[in-house]
């Protein structure tokens, strides 16, 4: 389940039997990934509570990419062969030492994505 708190109330956006789009970032950033969680739950393994290990923002990727050289931006690519527009083909995901941080980092490795014509 997908959801977002306000104050007090709870809304919830998008109900899904699977690890959700949105966190993927967890391979980077918990000592647990949303996916190892996923499989313990359904497993009936013991779960582990996940614990945030540095802030992090991560940015979706929606065409073609220029390769990334930071080290603190972990580039994650869906293995898709065609790009479309608006289609989901990858994420970034920037670490920080603070999250002010991580979010401008984030912003300046946007700016380096660019949208490639098909040849």
């Amino acid at each position: 389940m997908e959801f977002f708190t306000a104050g007090d109330a709870v809304y919830v956006n998008e109900i899904a039997p699977r690890v959700h789009n949105s966190g993927p970032y967890t391979l980077d950033a918990t000592q647990i990934s949303q996916y190892e969680a996923h499989v313990r739950a359904i497993c009936d393994l013991p779960l582990v509570e996940p614990e945030l290990l540095t802030p992090a923002i991560m940015v979706n990727i929606l065409g073609t990419n220029e390769l990334l050289r930071d080290p603190n931006v972990k580039l994650h690519m869906y293995g898709k062969t065609h790009a479309a527009l608006r289609r989901k083909m990858g994420h970034f995901t920037v670490l920080g030492s603070t999250v002010e941080e991580a979010l401008s980092k984030a912003e300046i490795e946007r700016r380096l994505l660019f949208w490639e014509p098909a040849q």
